[in-house]
């Protein structure tokens, strides 16, 4: 099968991501940081260096690197551990049901004012999110990378909004996270969320929570962490504060070798998929009856529709006819294909890595110009 379904989960893993999940899961059965025996010890070792890579990579404090299953809880930690009630929140049109979602929760309850900004013809979406920032605005949540059509969101001059008005900033790098630079300190991020299942290179199961200093987070989630465990309190220090329970060893080893991997690579790799995508864009405007609502990105993501047809219609053909798998639908972030329009039919979404080829691509291409065909004769 032609794997084009990167952003959902990446396709490709390095040998040495799949094997340190494999040596975990083999011969390190123990739990980290419970015991003080040599396996247990081997295992926090691991945790710890994991840390090192993540911190070192975005410019994060070691201690508040935060481990969770995937960005839908490390978003939900942030945005629930920093919860200022009767506070105001400013967010996009652009982000995950995993941001808006817990957004209305809050809201329903009463917790929260919310604001989802989006861009008009007059007004982009930066000067829409400073418009929209209130006396008792706290918190300003944007995606780095739309999810939908790969577009790039300006994190460094919306950081630079939230610090001059000393409010908090949480990105959404599950698409971002491995595809283009993100820094906390240089681009003003108080909170990032990551998968390490996409772009990072790791394995499903992973994910994390990076926040800066100065920046205090509560728990989600409460219980052992091997630490304080006569104080039944949750520990007042991170990372334990937040890393209640086992964790996931098999999945921080392999994105410890994940983010290894994209680290010595981001460039290139930014730059080959900026390249991949302007090409399968090309090769997609050529076809009359296909409207395409990406731009040329690095993060490799290329949303288009079929003769306004119902896009899951489209990637069933493409799966079960010519052994391409993409996705269609909604895409979990049904405000983006509302302003976009596509909100009855959704957008079949290709999501590229630097392993696919361009024979691929050209497989693809012809696909789609062979099921437009068969489209319009009916």
């Amino acid at each position: 099968m032609i794997y084009f379904d990167n952003a959902a989960t990446g396709g490709f893993k390095p040998r040495a991501v799949t094997d340190a999940a494999e040596n975990v899961i083999r011969y390190l059965s123990a739990n980290p940081g419970r015991s003080g025996h040599r396996l247990s010890i081997t295992g926090a070792q691991i945790i710890s260096s994991a840390r090192e890579s993540l911190g070192s990579f975005f410019n994060a404090p070691l201690d508040r690197v935060i481990f969770t299953k995937n960005c839908t809880e490390a978003l939900n930690l942030a945005i629930f551990g920093t919860l200022k009630t009767g506070g105001h929140i400013v967010t996009t049109t652009f982000e995950h049901n995993s941001v808006l979602r817990p957004l209305t929760a809050l809201k329903n309850q009463g917790l929260i004012e919310l604001d989802v900004v989006s861009p008009t013809e007059n007004t982009n979406i930066l000067t829409a999110i400073k418009n929209a920032v209130k006396a008792n605005t706290y918190l300003i949540i944007t995606t780095a990378v739309s999810n939908v059509t790969g577009e790039i969101l300006p994190v460094r001059k919306i950081g630079e909004i939230a610090k001059e008005r000393d409010l908090l900033y949480l990105v959404d790098g599950a698409q971002g996270g491995g595809h283009i630079p993100l820094d906390l300190i240089k681009d003003g991020i108080s909170m990032l969320a990551l998968a390490g299942h996409k772009g990072l290179y790791g394995i499903m199961g992973s994910g994390a929570l990076l926040f800066c200093e100065g920046v205090t987070v509560e728990p989600l989630i409460y219980g052992g962490t091997g630490s304080e465990s006569f104080n039944l309190n949750q520990p007042s220090i991170y990372p334990e504060k937040l890393e209640a329970g086992t964790h996931n060893l098999p999945a921080i080893a392999a994105l410890k070798e994940g983010v290894d991997f994209i680290s010595k690579n981001l460039s290139n790799f930014s730059k080959h998929l900026y390249s991949a995508t302007e090409y399968a864009i090309f090769g997609l405007h050529q076809i009359s009856g296909v409207k395409v609502y990406s731009t040329p990105n690095p993060a490799g993501i290329i949303a288009f529709s079929v003769l306004d047809k119902d896009s899951t219609d489209i990637a069933d053909t493409l799966n079960a006819d010519y052994d391409i798998a993409v996705r269609g639908g909604l895409h979990c972030a049904p405000l983006t294909h509302k302003y976009y329009g596509t909100d009855k039919t959704g957008l079949i979404r290709i999501s590229l890595a630097v392993q696919n080829s361009s024979s691929e691509i050209n497989y693809f291409i012809k696909a789609v110009n062979k099921i437009v065909g068969e489209v319009k004769s009916f």
